[in-house]
């Protein structure tokens, strides 16, 4: 799906010319728009939604664009395919759906000691059978992540450019233009500040490949913004980005809101809109979603809020998926979206 988040502040449809990170991320994006015009003339996609479009159909670009209908919605909501327990399986877009979500994040599966991902998305037929059943559904994929490196080391793990090459071929294949690269808690800056060196000289290696292939790679750490944007410009590409999970300044008693504007619109690619379990968003007194919409709508970001967790802790369990994300898509699409 689309990532709104590029300094233009929206989409513009035209010519294209080859070379170029921005102009590669582009021909990615535009595709997906033309799916979501697709979609929405055949009555079958929602508006501000869609599915994500196979990246190497350049020519529908140039013959649908001119009819691709303007996406009003500034933000979609989605949920991660992993957190509704559907990690890498088909029904977990139905479940979306009748979630209330716009869109999913797509997990690549579990790593453990292997060399690369266990990922069924690396298949060609299971790929369509995923945009098939987006497209039947009005969904978008919006992002595909790697949660493995949550409880693994990005920083020592000798097949590292293996896994995150995987996880962009299969972003490509899906027609997704955001990574998600958790550094997890073998990764945390702020307990081992002597992991900077390496993983920055990783990053700037897979931000090649990221370029090369027009996505982006949303990082997750444990820095505070500052930290955050010292780090990004020390890698020193467009390629690279914050992924902003609200839980990380909340947790540790940092202005969310100030946080968000001290990255800014241009480093932020994609958001976990999302705290610790315990309440629902709408019932968590330590998070002002309306101050959080007008300090991103003054920023001028647009993009995808993902939720990760905000369960309620009575009902936190595997039967009450439906029950947890229902309320908290709908709360956030109070909010954000346009009525």
């Amino acid at each position: 799906m689309i990532n709104f988040s590029e300094a233009s502040g929206g989409v513009t449809f035209g010519v294209v010319k080859r070379g170029g990170f921005f102009a590669r991320w582009l021909r990615g994006a535009l595709m997906s728009v033309v799916l979501v015009a697709t979609s929405a003339a055949t009555g079958r996609a929602e508006e501000g939604s869609g599915p994500a479009a196979n990246g190497r159909e350049e020519t529908r670009v140039a013959a649908v664009a001119g009819e691709a209908k303007a996406i009003t919605q500034r933000y979609q909501v989605a949920v991660i395919d992993l957190m509704i327990l559907k990690r890498q399986k088909l029904s977990a877009l139905p479940l979306a759906k009748e979630i209330g979500a716009d869109g999913i994040e797509l997990d690549m599966g579990s790593l453990g000691q292997r060399e690369t991902f266990e990922n069924r998305l690396a298949d060609a037929a299971v790929q369509k059978e995923y945009l098939d059943q987006a497209k039947a559904l009005g969904l978008g994929f919006c992002s595909v992540a790697m949660t493995g490196f949550y409880a693994q080391s990005f920083a020592t793990r000798p097949t590292y450019e293996r896994m995150v090459g995987d996880a962009i071929d299969t972003a490509k294949a899906l027609g997704v233009t955001v990574v998600f690269l958790p550094l997890g808690v073998q990764g945390d800056l702020v307990k081992n500040p002597e992991l900077k060196p390496r993983i920055v000289e990783r990053l700037k290696m897979v931000a090649a490949l990221a370029e090369k292939a027009g996505v982006v790679i949303g990082i997750e750490t444990a820095l505070d913004a500052k930290g955050e944007v010292a780090l990004l410009e020390d890698v020193g590409s467009d390629a690279v980005k914050s992924y902003f999970n609200f839980s990380n300044a909340l947790k540790n008693g940092r202005d969310l809101v100030g946080e968000l504007k001290i990255l800014g619109k241009e480093r932020i690619c994609q958001i976990h809109a999302t705290d610790d379990d315990g309440v629902w968003l709408e019932n968590n007194a330590r998070i002002d979603l309306k101050a959080v919409k007008a300090a991103l709508d003054e920023m001028g970001w647009r993009g995808w809020l993902v939720v990760e967790r905000s369960r309620d802790a009575k009902r936190s369990g595997g039967a009450d998926v439906v029950w947890n994300y229902s309320a908290n898509v709908a709360y956030l699409k109070k909010v954000f979206q346009v009525r």
